[in-house]
C-alpha cells in the first residue's frame, strides 16, 4: 500500500491504517510505502516525476499495489503544465509495471482531465493505466468517468467507511467527564483539519445568529482540529477563526491534532456533529460519526448527500449559512432565526432597504454589534492590534518554478534547510499571535476601567500570559 502513514498527522494516514488492518485480517501480507518518515516499511519521496519513476522500480515485487491518492502527495503545488505532465507520466509508468494496481481516490481535480494539451493527455493516460479506481459515491464515479475518459467498469464505488471500526469504548457521560464537558450541556461539534473549505467559521456564525451563547452553560459549540498545511492563508484563516471564537460566547476552539481515540471520543461526547463544508469530495468525519448514536448536520456539497442515504440521523441542508442555522434551531426545538442569513428581501429601488440588509449581513458576519470604544464616538472601531493583523502569518514559499531545473534546485534547498526553517517560522508566528493578543488584552482592560457599565465578570481576563496554563486555543 502506497500511502501516508502514522505517526504522520493526516486523515488519509488514519484511513490507510484501517485498510491495512482489514487486508491483514483477510489473510494478506501487506507492506506499506510512505512518502515520508513514518511507521511504514519503506519510504521514498513520491512528489514530482522522480517519485513516479522511483515507485515504478518498487511495484514489480508485489502481487497487488493499492495507492491512496491525493494530488498533494504526488504533484507539485502549485503545479505547472510541464511538471504535471512529467509527474503523470511517471505514475503511468508505475501503474503499467505493476501486476495489479488499485487507486483509492480521496480527492482529484476534474479540470485536469477536461482541459486540452499534453498535461491533460498525460493525466488521462495515468488513470487509464490503473486496473481499478475506487471512489466513494455514484456521483463521484459519473464525474470521474466523464472527466478522464476511463472505462466505467474500471471505476468501483466503495463506502468511505467500509473499513472503519469504532475506537472509543467510553459512554457519553464518561467521554464528557474526560473532556471537561457538563452532562447537561447540549454540544455542537465541528472537528477535523482546519481549512477554509471545511467551513468552521460558518458554524460559528450560525451559532452566533441563533443567540445560543446567551444560554450560558446550556448550549455550546466546540471546534476541534489542527492545521494540515503550514501556509500563510491557512494560518490567517485560523487567526480569523480564533477572533470569531473569542467574540462569541460558549464557542471554544481546541487547536491541535488529536489521537484517533480522542477524535472518536469527541464525537461520542457531542449531541450534533456539524459539517458546514464549502466543498468536499466525501467525508471521513461523517463516516466516523455514523459509528456512534449521534446526529449529523451537513451541507449539500460533493458526495455528502450520497453518504447519508438511508440514515435518518443525518441531515443534509442547502449549502447556505441560513439553512445551517435553521437546521441547528430545529434540533434544539427553537424558532428559526430571523432575519435569514444570506436571504434578505431587498428592494433595489429603496436605498433604506439596501442599507438595512448591509447592516444585518455585517452584524451576522461579526457575530454581534461592534463594542463601543472608550475614547468616544469619533474613535476608530478597529481592534488595537489591527496594524499587526494586517501582516499575514509567515509561511514557507512553495519550492516550484516554471523554469526547467529551477524547481528541482529549490526543492533540494528546501529539504536541506527545512529542519532549520520550520522552528523559525513557527516562532515568528507565535510571537505575532502573542503580540496581537497582548495588545487587545491591554486595550480591553483600559476600556473596562473607563466603562462603568461593564460588570466585574466581563472584566475578568480570559487567559493569562504568566502564572497559569494557557487555553487550548493559545497552544
Amino acid at each position: 500500500m502506497v500511502t501516508p502513514y502514522p505517526p504522520i498527522s493526516d486523515g488519509i494516514a488514519s484511513y490507510a491504517v484501517q485498510s491495512v488492518r482489514r487486508l491483514r485480517d483477510l489473510g494478506h501480507t501487506v507492506e506499506v510505502l510512505s512518502p515520508g518518515p513514518s511507521a511504514a516499511h519503506h519510504h521514498i519521496d513520491l512528489r514530482g516525476p522522480r517519485g513516479g519513476l522511483a515507485l515504478s522500480r518498487r511495484v514489480v515485487d508485489y502481487d497487488r499495489v493499492v495507492v491512496q491518492f491525493h494530488p498533494d502527495f504526488y504533484f507539485e503545488h502549485p503545479s505547472t503544465g510541464w511538471s504535471r505532465t512529467a509527474t503523470a507520466l511517471g505514475l503511468t509508468a508505475a501503474f503499467v509495471r505493476a501486476r495489479e494496481v488499485e487507486v483509492r481516490v480521496h480527492e482529484v481535480d476534474y479540470t485536469w482531465g477536461r482541459s486540452a494539451g499534453p498535461a491533460a493527455m498525460a493525466v488521462r493516460s495515468m488513470w487509464k493505466a490503473a486496473d481499478r479506481v475506487v471512489v466513494h459515491s455514484a456521483s463521484e464515479k459519473a464525474s470521474f468517468v466523464e472527466a478522464f475518459g476511463v472505462r466505467p467498469e474500471s471505476v468501483l464505488v466503495v463506502e468511505h467507511g467500509a473499513d472503519f471500526l469504532p475506537r472509543c469504548t467510553m459512554s457519553r457521560d464518561q467521554a464528557r467527564l474526560s473532556l471537561g464537558i457538563s452532562p447537561e450541556d447540549f454540544v455542537f461539534l465541528s472537528i477535523g483539519f482546519i481549512q477554509p473549505h471545511k467551513g468552521f467559521d460558518r458554524a460559528v456564525r450560525a451559532f452566533a445568529a441563533l443567540g445560543l451563547g446567551q444560554d450560558l452553560g446550556r448550549v455550546r459549540l466546540d471546534l476541534v482540529g489542527s492545521v494540515r498545511v503550514d501556509a500563510g492563508h491557512y494560518l490567517q484563516y485560523v487567526d480569523d477563526l480564533r477572533e470569531s471564537v473569542d467574540a462569541t460566547p460558549e464557542v471554544r476552539l481546541h487547536l491541535g491534532y488529536v489521537s484517533d481515540e480522542k477524535f472518536d471520543r469527541w464525537i461520542v461526547a457531542s449531541d450534533v456533529v456539524l459539517l458546514p463544508y464549502r466543498e468536499i469530495w466525501s467525508s471521513g468525519v461523517l463516516e466516523r460519526a455514523r459509528l456512534y448514536p449521534v446526529r449529523v448536520i451537513a451541507t449539500d456539497v460533493g458526495a455528502l448527500a450520497d453518504q447519508v442515504l438511508g440514515d435518518d440521523r443525518l441531515t443534509v441542508v442547502e449549502n447556505d449559512d441560513y439553512a445551517l442555522a435553521q437546521a441547528m434551531a430545529s434540533v434544539l426545538g427553537r424558532a428559526r432565526p430571523e432575519p435569514a442569513m444570506g436571504k434578505w428581501d431587498v428592494d433595489p429601488d429603496d436605498p433604506a432597504s439596501v442599507q438595512r440588509a448591509i447592516e444585518e449581513r455585517a452584524l451576522l458576519a461579526r457575530g454581534g454589534p461592534i463594542p463601543p470604544r472608550a475614547a468616544g464616538a469619533g474613535a476608530a472601531l478597529l481592534p488595537a492590534s489591527e496594524p499587526l493583523r494586517i501582516l499575514e502569518p509567515l509561511g514557507r514559499a512553495a519550492p516550484v518554478s516554471a523554469r526547467p531545473g529551477a524547481g528541482l534546485a529549490k526543492r533540494v534547498v528546501a529539504r536541506a534547510t527545512d529542519w532549520q526553517m520550520q522552528p523559525l517560522v513557527g516562532q515568528v508566528n507565535a510571537l505575532r499571535e502573542a503580540c496581537i493578543r497582548a495588545i487587545d488584552r491591554v486595550a480591553a482592560g483600559q476600556e473596562a476601567n473607563l466603562d462603568p457599565t461593564r460588570s466585574d465578570r466581563d472584566q475578568q481576563p480570559t487567559d493569562t500570559l504568566a502564572g497559569g496554563s494557557p487555553p487550548s486555543s493559545a497552544r
